[in-house]
């Protein structure tokens, strides 16, 4: 009997203003004791209401419209919550990728252990205390920080905690649902690997719901791929790895790349997910797959039992199957025929030296943080020199705390170095950033604009594009009127958000991940700037939208002779995009030189870290069995 088991689930949202949609629709899957499955699907298909489905705890409007849930033979589809409270912690536990701020504040670490330790289980005074530090042991955290605060505590230590508290009652089920999504490679290949030697260890069975499926085929034994609400495919990883059948798991695949190869290659899926509410006649991929045939748009595709794997492909059932129809798609491919984004090492090489833009020069900044009488001098940037050129992309490179953002910063202005400086060779000449004050800072930062991490903050969502685009256009340019919709209109298909006019009047909330870094990235380019600072343009979205982003900043760069500084943790757009790389490691640099040498022949062990801590594919711990 498995363990949970999940049969025809629907899940129905109803909101009073707007369209009723099934976010949700007809899945059916098992898991059992000690096995780990990953459930893999872009943003928007139905992941994360699974997984709050599957723990019972769906908010309205949403609610279970068809089938049943089954825990260790018990149907808790409609048990009340009181029936329910004994369960969870005791047998079904989860990590959010929220999770880092479910620590409340105001309490020291252990007294929130306590709390669920004493509430699940008769542990009391010294014992819970000593069971606190074995957790803490357990995630590897010093247990010297079980009195601190959670803001004491770094981004990966605060996840930790929270995987450490999930398995503190021992459940035999785990959900993590994005549990990493937005800490640096490091933190997030350390975090990962512990948690799958823990369930190795303690045998829990855990659903690991993510958008990255190089990280969720490095540790599971078994894949779910999900789209547009429904499951498309199921197969065990090492199989769906070497040989994947339905076109949306080759897209995904082809997402991937060894940035120390020769050429890299990334495949990206065309076009976005359908509106849920107005869902598709025939496959829900069709409009987006290079492999579909008249059937796919016509016949909802069941799941079809390919071999050992189960997709929901009229195209992949005729080629493997046989029958009517065969001959009319052809051979069985592995390689995904969409869009890609390519760079090889003679492009790498290729790179124009054009003139210099910005010299960072010896620089260093220390904060200075007070607590009672007491100064603690924090060194976040230490005599960091590069150069950046026009028309040349410089990746500064280095996890969470490494001084990047200190540095960006400083070049656009916002703070000012401690020692060292920073010069700006615009258009009026040589000048200090530190030095501008008032109209001449105001100035500055019309040549240098920003694109931010996260595009769903950045962004005034009860404005239309048309408004955002336009206030800088007014306010650096003076630029209204008709004049400032053209300019809009201009920048918009700058971006590839085609036909202009279908998007002028749209809101940041209507749009995707994707196509909101693309207004984002419009904006920067408005004033038209002669340097953009990147900070993670692409650490948050999809890595089918990812390989899309970084294809429009190679294209600004070549069309527009724009220096960029982008600022990432990942290597592997780094060689995509830059023709320089600086690693920062604690505020210094530890290597730096062109792209391909740098990343081909790392001299830094640091550096040789970032490579190993690349989610890939090929490269699996979950055992075959």
């Amino acid at each position: 009997m498995p363990l949970l088991d999940m049969q025809n689930l629907s899940v129905r949202y109803e909101p009073k203003r707007s369209q009723p949609l099934t976010a949700v629709q007809d899945v059916s899957f098992s898991i059992r004791d000690g096995e780990f499955v990953g459930l893999i699907g872009e943003s928007g298909s139905g992941k994360t209401t699974l997984g709050m489905a599957l723990l019972r705890l769906l908010e309205r409007p949403g609610r279970i419209s068809d089938g049943k849930i089954l825990f260790n033979g018990t149907d808790i589809t409609h048990l009340a919550q009181d029936e329910l409270r004994p369960t969870r912690w005791r047998d079904v536990s989860t990590v959010f990728q929220s999770s880092m701020n479910s620590l409340n504040p105001v309490t020291r670490v252990e007294a929130q252990f306590r709390d669920v330790i004493e509430y699940h289980t008769k542990l009391r005074g010294e014992a819970v205390t000593r069971r606190v530090r074995e957790l803490f042991e357990m995630v590897i955290i010093d247990p010297k920080f079980v009195n601190a605060y959670p803001h004491e505590l770094s981004g990966g230590m605060k996840q930790r905690v929270n995987l450490a508290m999930a398995l503190a009652i021992e459940p035999r089920f785990v959900l993590l649902d994005e549990p990493t999504t937005g800490l640096d490679v490091v933190v997030q290949h350390e975090i990962l690997e512990n948690v799958r030697r823990l369930q190795r260890e303690q045998g829990f069975a855990v659903l690991f719901i993510s958008h990255d499926i190089g990280t969720v085929l490095s540790l599971s034994d078994r894949m779910l791929v999900m789209y547009a609400g429904r499951i498309v495919e199921e197969q065990r990883a090492d199989s769906i790895l070497r040989d994947p059948v339905h076109p949306y798991s080759k897209g995904l695949l082809g997402s991937y790349g060894d940035p120390r190869a020769e050429t890299v290659q990334i495949t990206y899926v065309p076009g976005r997910p359908p509106d849920l509410s107005q869902r598709p006649v025939g496959c829900n991929f069709a409009p987006r797959c290079p492999e579909r045939i008249d059937r796919c748009v016509t016949d909802d595709p069941p799941l079809f039992r390919i071999g050992s794997a189960r997709a929901a492909c009229h195209v992949a059932a005729l080629q493997r199957l046989g029958g009517h129809g065969a001959e009319e798609v052809g051979e069985p491919t592995r390689t995904f025929a969409g869009p890609q984004f390519v760079k090889t090492s003679e492009e790498s090489k290729a790179a124009l030296r054009g003139e210099v833009l910005l010299s960072v020069e010896n620089v260093s900044k220390v904060f200075e943080r007070r607590r009672g009488l007491k100064v603690h001098r924090v060194q976040a940037v230490q005599d960091v020199s590069f150069e950046l050129r026009r028309g040349e992309v410089a990746a500064l490179v280095g996890q969470s705390g490494s001084g990047k953002s200190t540095l960006a910063s400083m070049i656009t202005g916002v703070d000012t170095p401690t020692a060292g400086r920073i010069v700006f060779h615009g258009d009026g000449g040589a000048q200090e950033v530190a030095a501008f004050r008032g109209r001449h800072l105001r100035d500055y930062r019309s040549h240098v604009q920003m694109v931010f991490q996260d595009p769903y903050s950045s962004l005034n969502p009860a404005k239309t594009l048309g408004y955002v685009l336009s206030r800088p256009l007014a306010n650096y340019h003076g630029i209204k009127g008709k004049a400032a919709r053209e300019r809009v209109l201009e920048l918009l298909e700058t971006v590839a958000l085609n036909p202009p006019e279908r998007y002028i009047n749209r809101f940041a909330y209507e749009l995707s991940g994707g196509q909101r870094q693309r207004v984002v990235i419009a904006r920067a380019l408005a004033v038209q700037p002669e340097l953009i600072v990147a900070d993670e343009p692409v650490s948050s979205l999809d890595v089918s939208i990812r390989a899309e982003i970084l294809e429009l900043l190679n294209k600004l760069v070549h069309d527009s002779n724009v220096g960029i500084l982008y600022i990432t943790h990942d290597l592997l757009s780094a060689r995509m995009l830059s023709d320089e790389v600086i690693v920062l490691n604690h505020g210094r640099v530890v290597e730096s030189g062109p792209s391909l040498e740098v990343i081909r022949n790392p001299k830094d062990a640091y550096t040789r870290r970032l490579l190993e801590a690349i989610p890939s594919p090929d490269t699996r711990s979950a055992p075959t069995k």
